[in-house]
């Protein structure tokens, strides 16, 4: 198989995801999204680094390169050309516009009808000042998160509409959710990995704030994963269609979960710490075999 590894930053993962792949015979070819070309005037107008020849037969993204929105306009194209042409792509295109995008994820996880915080996602200062004053008060805040973010980065606590920030500081819209809290008082939510739909490990992740990435400072610990959750969390990888996944969930304070967030690029280095489950070998087993299935049957001859 002619298999690429898309990653442009995070050397840990993709080092673990390079050694995952060559332990099961497929040796990938490293490259960045923001080094193909889209060249016309004859033959594949799609130029792949690494595959002179022709496009793969599937790619594995680690991660897609920042820079503009023209750019990653161009990347999310590229991905989405791939598929087209009938490459294995894992996280695909569509998944990652869901995911990257909070408010079609709470959108597509509303419509599945599973359990999540209360949601409200608007385009003007006035209107989320109109969330704030209803649903928020002291000691019962709103979360503000930006609507493209990951690992803790730009969340904020509101108790009034005069904490919301002015548009320009949130590119427009204002994603608010309902903050959850712990009736223990202690600063913990839950990560559950699934990879070909299926919950393979899970951690707790506690922290000395409300904010408990692991990048941010949390501290990951093992945990088994129950029923319940494992279930919701592949309830919500199906719904908004990724193939590996971490889902945030927090406990709703009657014996039940929430999701609070699907991540199509999820890190798993703190995850790793807590589990024996080889993440990056089910990732590569998983999207492997989704190469294989796609790839037609080759035909034997009757000679032999």
């Amino acid at each position: 198989m002619r298999i690429g590894l898309a990653a442009d930053n995070g050397n840990w993962h993709k080092a673990r995801l390079r050694a995952a792949l060559r332990s099961l015979g497929v040796e990938p070819v490293l490259f960045s999204l923001a080094d193909v070309a889209v060249v016309t005037g004859g033959g594949e107008p799609l130029q792949v680094p690494g595959f002179a020849d022709g496009l793969p037969d599937g790619v594995l993204l680690r991660t897609i390169a920042g820079g503009t929105f023209e750019a990653t306009t161009m990347r999310l194209g590229v991905l989405h050309a791939l598929v087209a042409s009938g490459v294995t792509v894992w996280n695909g295109p569509v998944a990652i516009e869901r995911s990257v995008d909070k408010a079609a994820t709470s959108l597509l996880i509303a419509r599945a009808g599973l359990p999540t915080p209360d949601t409200f996602v608007v385009s003007k200062r006035e209107a989320a000042a109109e969330i704030v004053a209803r649903e928020a008060r002291p000691g019962r805040p709103i979360v503000l998160k930006p609507l493209f973010g990951s690992q803790g980065e730009g969340l904020m606590l509101l108790e009034t509409p005069d904490d919301l920030p002015i548009p320009e500081a949130v590119s427009g819209v204002y994603y608010l959710q309902r903050y959850v809290p712990r009736s223990d008082g202690l600063w913990r939510d839950y990560r559950v990995f699934v990879c070909e739909g299926r919950a393979i490990a899970g951690m707790i992740r506690e922290g000395d704030g409300w904010i408990t990435n692991v990048h941010r400072g949390g501290r990951p610990h093992a945990w088994d994963v129950p029923a319940r959750a494992a279930e919701l969390a592949e309830a919500a990888a199906a719904a908004v269609g990724v193939d590996y996944t971490g889902i945030d969930l927090v406990e709703d304070g009657e014996g039940g979960f929430l999701v609070l967030e699907v991540n199509s690029m999820p890190a798993w280095s703190g995850l790793q710490q807590v589990t024996e489950v080889d993440i990056a070998g089910a990732v590569a087993r998983g999207f492997l075999n989704a190469v294989r299935a796609a790839r037609p049957p080759r035909l034997v001859s009757a000679l032999g």
